[in-house]
């Protein structure tokens, strides 16, 4: 039986060995861990990693491997290798003799015989090594491989499968890991430590410097000039005689460079003009995708221009303590993303922080939003007057006091003005009327995500208290490039033929038409902005900018016919910038981008949706006599078109606690002819000082709107304390009600204030 079992022994063997795949098989199960992503034109954008387990680079042919790695190979481990039949035969008599006599001798094992063991588990060696069958059955199996391949297609694919340290599997991911380049360009001494490694994979630097220095001492003899006449000779390794190798290997030196390499970690985890999306992109698409070759959305060129016009700008904002910026470009059709920079890169203080997803105020940027809103209720039209003053507006956390961005108010102006020239109180006024729970729905029904409600935000909502992200904010802006529809924006390249998101009617289309005419308007942004304002474009385009509080966020979004462009500029930690405002910061990279789309591409006016018309309107008086604004053709949603716009027709909703309605103008007029306090404003909080004597702490008291010779009067708490319309009083700790009377005691105005003082809640 014992005998039976011997002669059955190799044909068991050799059954695993019968099943090992081709060489062509091989190389077609190979699956590097980082893959390479291409733009929606074919070209390469960039690389990421997917497996995590092991670091596996693309599978090289051995052609593009240094011709010194091959020889170092072949020499550090089958220096017989193009002789034997994939077993070394006199290796293992050595091997075995050596053993009998307790002496150390080079392994027998072969590149033939070790590329079977990562072929099949089978032939792997355990922690106790190989078992006498293991070797046994590695031996018939690398016979079997030497007898289907080629010895360049054995050496090839050992080269991209052997183990060398760590995670490193394979010569592409160490080259680029611990040299820092392409494995066609490692020289004798690199290859020499590759060769080494693969000896003794998790040696110390001191251990794997000796058996480099040794194999490079090995290089040296078998390229020496003596050994090019006898490469013919039994034992010589081809190509060696080719090689530059140095004369005396200097051990020392070899060793410095062999801890430095071992301590380098070159190859990142993901590299390319687009890192910050292809995250984005692979959590939305999955590994399979990108190993079956979808390709990004992303345009290559556009993408490149994008991220260098970025870091140019941003590095002449470097004064100003403009560190970080993002943008990004999407097509108004297919919502589908052209273009993603999520940092400034090497400018960032922090670079892995993706800007396009970070959430930050938006600034003015928001307004475009509730003008539309009030548009489409019918509340105002782009004709409508407003009123830029100031605004003293009682909410439950105490008084409102919205203030424009240059500190100056306009006094009446249009809807057009007011949102093309960016005024913040005219803004506010607007919210007023809309209400904030309201515009908290519109926002979200254009897809942004707020945290909160209206009612947290209050009338700072019209001036973009809430946080937004930057890719959340283009998709809105979109949504008015498309007459008011709302798709997502699409992370990945939309399918032929397949289907597509079902539009939702988030804002009015004649709305969202009006509201891209205005923001297309250059003359109408000139109170703010200028007539030569960087906003400008040679092209239809508009565009909205926007500073949050202390210039920590500027911000530029507009489109045009065919894209939607948005750019931030600040920093990642929230620092303020330094006099940086939307036509410095963001503009111009939005405006050189915007140009940049259209230096090839028309970008014409859109036709008007259907109810919406265009009439002559003419504006009334105001102080001085002149025109509130000069006469124009403006937009109107059909049914709220007028041809005269006075004073006496502002939307008024804005001061309920002085006025009965918007549609009895009658009544409106008379109370706005009326005296009324000016100062204290309603809900004032009066603190008393306990280090100033009370007779030195006085209530200034004035009246405006008076006609010339009106005799007034002031009242506190039901007692007279002035006349005229100016006067003061001493204040008194307590809650007390501020009237107003004319010469006949009728009262024309009345507000409540608080005094607070020692010992007084």
């Amino acid at each position: 039986m014992a005998r039976l079992a011997l002669a059955a022994l190799p044909g068991l063997l050799a059954l695993p060995a019968l099943a090992l795949p081709t060489f062509a098989e091989v190389r077609a199960a190979h699956q590097p861990s980082d893959v390479l992503l291409h733009s929606r034109e074919g070209q390469v954008l960039g690389r990421v990693r997917l497996d995590s387990t092991v670091r596996r680079g693309q599978w090289l042919q051995l052609g593009d491997v240094s011709p010194a790695l091959r020889v170092a190979l072949v020499l550090g481990e089958d220096r017989r290798f193009h002789e034997h039949s994939g077993v070394d035969w006199a290796a293992v008599s050595a091997a075995a003799w050596g053993n009998l006599w307790n002496t150390r001798t080079r392994g027998a094992s072969t590149i033939t015989m070790q590329l079977a063991g990562l072929l099949d588990g089978d032939w792997r060696a355990g922690p106790g090594g190989r078992s006498v069958v293991q070797k046994a059955g590695q031996a018939v199996a690398a016979q079997v491989l030497d007898r289907r391949w080629r010895k360049d297609q054995i050496l090839e694919a050992y080269l991209n499968l052997v183990p060398f340290r760590g995670e490193l599997v394979g010569i592409d991911a160490l080259s680029r890991t611990l040299f820092a380049k392409a494995a066609h360009g490692l020289d004798a001494r690199e290859a020499a430590i590759a060769a080494a490694l693969v000896r003794a994979p998790n040696a110390g630097a001191a251990l794997v410097a000796r058996r480099a220095c040794a194999v490079l001492g090995e290089m040296q003899r078998a390229s020496a000039p003596a050994q090019a006449g006898a490469a013919a000779r039994a034992g010589a390794v081809p190509g060696a005689a080719a090689l530059i190798v140095p004369a005396a290997p200097d051990c020392g030196a070899l060793e410095l460079l062999t801890e430095a390499a071992l301590q380098r970690r070159a190859w990142s985890a993901s590299e390319g003009v687009a890192p910050h999306f292809a995250r984005q992109w692979l959590r939305a698409a999955g590994a399979d995708a990108v190993r079956g070759g979808e390709r990004l959305p992303l345009s290559a060129p556009l993408q490149r221009h994008a991220t260098e016009l970025l870091a140019r700008h941003l590095r002449e904002l470097a004064g100003r303590n403009a560190r970080d910026g993002a943008l990004v470009v999407l097509d108004n059709a297919s919502g589908e993303v052209l273009a993603w920079v999520g940092s400034s890169g090497a400018l960032s203080a922090a670079p892995e922080v993706d800007a396009v997803l970070a959430l930050r105020q938006p600034g003015s940027a928001l307004k475009p939003f509730l003008y539309a809103q009030a548009i489409a209720q019918r509340r105002l039209t782009a004709a409508s007057l407003v009123e830029d003053s100031s605004a003293h507006i009682p909410t439950a956390s105490g008084l409102y006091i919205p203030q424009n961005y240059d500190r100056r108010f306009k006094g009446l102006v249009s809807v057009r003005t007011a949102l093309a020239a960016s005024l913040n109180v005219p803004a506010v006024r607007t919210l007023v009327m809309v209400t904030p729970d309201a515009f908290f729905g519109q926002l979200r029904a254009l897809g942004l995500p707020l945290r909160e409600s209206g009612g947290y935000y209050g009338y700072s909502l019209a001036l973009g208290a809430s946080e937004v992200s930057l890719l959340h904010l283009a998709n809105a802006y979109r949504a008015l490039a498309n007459g008011g529809q709302f798709t997502p924006a699409r992370l990945r390249l939309a399918a032929a033929g397949g289907p597509q998101p079902a539009p939702v009617a988030a804002l009015d289309a004649g709305a969202a038409f009006i509201v891209g005419d205005i923001l297309a308007d250059a003359q109408a942004r000139v109170p703010t902005f200028g007539p030569d304002s960087v906003l400008n474009t040679r092209f239809w385009s508009a565009v909205k900018t926007g500073t949050s509080k202390d210039m920590r966020d500027n911000w530029a979004v507009g489109w045009s016919a065919r894209y939607t462009v948005a750019v931030w500029v600040g920093n990642a930690s929230g620092a303020p910038m330094h006099d940086v405002s939307g036509t410095s910061g963001a503009a111009p990279i939005w405006a050189a981008l915007m140009q940049h789309l259209h230096r090839r591409t028309p970008s014409r006016v859109p036709a008007p949706p259907p109810g919406v018309l265009r009439q002559a309107v003419r504006f009334g008086p105001g102080e001085g006599g002149q025109p509130i604004e000069s006469a124009r053709q403006e937009w109107f949603v059909r049914g709220t078109q007028q041809a005269l716009f006075a004073s006496e027709k502002i939307a008024v909703s804005a001061y309920p606690a002085r006025v009965s309605g918007q549609k009895d103008q009658k009544n409106w007029a008379a109370a706005a002819s009326r005296a009324r306090i000016a100062a204290p404003v309603a809900g004032t909080v009066l603190a008393l000082d306990p280090d100033i004597p009370p007779a030195h702490q006085r209530l200034q008291l004035r009246a405006s709107g008076a006609a010339p010779g009106q005799a007034l009067a002031w009242r506190i708490g039901g007692k007279p304390v002035a006349r005229g319309s100016e006067g003061a009083w001493l204040p008194w700790p307590g809650r007390h009600r501020v009237q107003l009377l004319d010469g006949r005691g009728q009262v024309l105005d009345e507000i409540g204030i608080e005094v607070r003082g020692a010992g007084v809640r």
